[in-house]
């Protein structure tokens, strides 16, 4: 990216090779650009905040309601690339996301670097499952990148969208059915009890939804949310900040309740009552990740906080307090509840990493 700020609107192939800010290889010089993803997303980051950011100025409003224009982009320059190996192969690996690029933005990536932007991983798979994608509860398979396979162990998105297509395409349908084949189970019909009190659950909700008549959008609750959770529950962590988001997200998710409004009838497809479904159910969500994120007081992975880190700001992890798994369970009134596994390693010690 540009060292100057005067230099971010300018073309990038106007940028002389001296006024280049190559911070990968500058801050890692071991490593540069193959640091793990969380430490480039960071720095990248790091660099827009300096108020080097590139491409266009995006207006939008910060959580005060203050306009601002901020520019989210730094520069993928494949011209060494190019002149080492030759358009040809470049073109033979990256062919498909060039073309979408150059279709999406109007800029050729072979003449003009391209702009990226890290976006955050708030999840991330891990759940233990066999060959048939069960898990260790039977009955509940997990697919995709919630589960610890091939791909979902990573936070590569293309990546972890190929197990999602391959998992729901090819495994689920042939397991799954083995599964039910394999019966019997206990028939219940719509009498039974936990019946009746699933569909009058749903039943209450869809109809709470649609009796609000309120002044606010579905997506402007869903935008508001994600804006919180950028500012507070991003790549960069504060116990204050997070504490902020709870709060916030908690008086929004009231509002939401309150002042929603959801277009249509139930009787119809209704892709506006779908949404607002989804929407109440991010807000739980997102209120439970602050409350993990605040609990982890570690920066680990992709989880960076603020209060943990190294002289030289980066990563650092409390194996003494946080070498567990965990688990929320879902508490009605009195909050969620924390369940821990410990992690017990017998011949792998543990230390903190460096990529300088």
């Amino acid at each position: 990216m540009p060292k100057k700020a005067e230099d971010c609107t300018k073309d990038p192939r106007e940028i002389p090779e001296e006024d280049r800010d190559y911070y990968l290889e500058r801050i890692y010089p071991a490593f540069g650009n193959l640091v793990p993803r969380d430490i480039a997303s960071r720095q990248a980051k790091n660099m827009c905040d300096e108020g080097r950011g590139v491409g266009p100025a995006v207006a939008e409003r910060d959580l005060d309601g203050n306009p601002r224009e901020v520019r989210r982009g730094v520069y993928l320059d494949f011209s060494d690339a190019i002149n080492r190996l030759g358009q040809k192969a470049v073109e033979s690996r990256y062919g498909n996301l060039f073309d979408m690029y150059l279709q999406i933005t109007g800029e050729n990536p072979y003449e003009t670097p391209m702009r990226i932007y890290p976006a955050v991983h708030y999840t991330m798979g891990g759940l233990w499952v066999d060959y048939d994608l069960q898990s260790s509860i039977p009955g509940l398979y997990v697919c995709g990148e919630a589960n610890f396979s091939d791909h979902g162990a990573n936070r590569l998105g293309a990546s972890a969208l190929m197990q999602g297509l391959a998992d729901g395409y090819f495994v689920l349908p042939n397991t799954i059915n083995d599964y039910l084949s394999a019966g019997p189970f206990p028939k219940v019909d719509a009498t039974h009890p936990a019946a009746v009190e699933a569909l009058d659950s749903v039943k209450g909700r869809i109809d709470k939804l649609l009796s609000i008549h309120g002044t606010r959008s579905v997506d402007s609750f869903h935008k508001e949310l994600g804006t919180i959770m950028w500012e507070y529950c991003g790549m960069y962590r504060t116990a204050e900040g997070l504490q902020i988001a709870i709060d916030k997200i908690r008086a929004l998710r009231e509002e939401f309740w309150t002042n929603v409004h959801v277009t249509g009838v139930n009787e119809d497809f209704n892709q506006a009552l779908e949404r607002a479904g989804r929407v109440a159910d991010f807000l739980e969500l997102g209120e439970l990740m602050c409350i993990d994120a605040l609990h982890r007081g570690e920066s680990c992975g992709g989880h960076f906080r603020a209060e943990s880190q190294t002289e030289d700001g980066e990563a650092l992890r409390d194996d003494e307090k946080f070498a567990y798994v965990a688990a929320w369970e879902y508490g009605a009134d009195e909050g969620p509840v924390l369940h821990k596994e410990p992690l017990v390693y017998k011949f792998i010690e543990l230390k903190q990493r460096s990529y300088k």
